[in-house]
């Protein structure tokens, strides 16, 4: 039985999308999409392992609410269909995610 695994990576990134310089989460956590456009790249089978031999893009498709995490960002890989979801971090001293943005994605048409 294999467990699964939480690899902190908290490094910065350029974004494929926006181009947008992410800086590593002032909270420690780990940072896995831009906190302009929400894109973010296939990496990871879990979470910080760069396991992932898909390397597609994953492209925000819509925003949930976590009675525990809060509002986490859901992307679909455009490459494999691969879906993840990722807390956002809209109180980031540094540079939080964009309000804008998730309030855009909470108005889109639901997709699967």
């Amino acid at each position: 039985m294999t467990t699964r695994k939480f690899t902190v990576r908290n490094e910065s990134f350029r974004c494929v999308h926006c181009g947008t310089e992410v800086q590593p989460s002032a909270s420690g956590g780990c940072r896995n999409h831009c906190p302009n456009c929400f894109y973010s790249i296939h990496l990871d089978i879990f979470p910080g392992d760069r396991a992932a031999d898909c390397q597609g893009i994953l492209e925000p498709i819509r925003i949930e609410n976590h009675s525990k995490k809060g509002y986490m960002v859901v992307h679909r890989c455009q490459t494999c269909g691969h879906l993840t979801r990722n807390k956002l971090a809209l109180e980031d001293p540094v540079q939080p995610d964009s309000l804008a943005r998730m309030l855009q994605l909470m108005q889109k048409p639901p997709t699967v």
